[in-house]
């Protein structure tokens, strides 16, 4: 850690011949991530060539205005979003399908229904608070402001909240998939399992709750939140 970092990691930024992969990458859900370890072994990097994560930047433009830690959660939590779209749009395409056990089809159930009409809401309720939310912080930084800590939290509990959103709108629709949904290489299975990797990451976690609550309520909230 720098020591006038504030706590924040200082990061580097190497050569590809530098670094090893290592290919260890071996998960449930989100496999195509590609998300190896890497090993850097006797490299020597220039100051200049570091820089501290979330620390003040370096270079005056909107994009570098923009807080880095609540960006990397929003870019963790718009894949949750895209897999729940897709699963929702899967089972409501299936809402004609025929029943294994001759019962209506899907579409005349009414408690199919409902629960499309559920996950549709919840997952457009979530997608607007986050674009909401991401407009207001581009339009401070673009207009050459900084954005407040109220703004970075405000992004951080949005991201969060997607995540989680997006992976209980995916489990109503692997549920909606009945027992189809189960088989290898449905298309519910594995938006299932990536969905399920989302919200598991640290800056997704139902701890991001408790900063963005005490954020908005004025108290400190715990390190390494802002």
């Amino acid at each position: 850690m720098p020591e006038d970092g504030g706590g924040r990691p200082l990061t580097a930024v190497l050569r590809p011949e530098q670094v090893e992969i290592v290919e260890n990458w071996n998960v449930i859900g989100m496999r195509g991530t590609g998300s190896h370890d890497l090993v850097v072994d006797g490299a020597v990097v220039p100051d200049e060539w570091t820089f501290v994560r979330g620390g003040e930047p370096t270079v005056d433009e909107p994009l570098y205005r923009y807080p880095s830690v609540p960006y990397a959660a929003q870019v963790l939590a718009v894949v949750g979003l895209g897999v729940a779209r897709a699963a929702l749009d899967h089972v409501i395409a299936q809402g004609g399908r025929a029943s294994y056990t001759g019962a209506p089809v899907p579409a005349e159930r009414a408690t199919y229904r409902i629960a499309v009409g559920q996950a549709e809401a919840q997952l457009r309720s979530a997608r607007a608070y986050f674009y909401e939310t991401t407009e207001e912080v581009w339009a401070t930084v673009t207009a050459g402001d900084p954005a407040s800590a109220r703004q970075a939290s405000s992004l951080r509990l949005a991201s969060a909240h997607l995540a989680k959103t997006s992976f209980e709108v995916v489990r109503a629709a692997y549920q909606l998939g009945g027992i189809g949904a189960i088989a290898d290489g449905n298309p519910m299975e594995r938006c299932l399992r990536d969905a399920s990797v989302v919200p598991q990451h640290a800056f997704l976690q139902e701890g991001m709750y408790d900063g963005a609550g005490a954020v908005l309520m004025g108290v400190q909230p715990f390190p390494g939140y802002l």
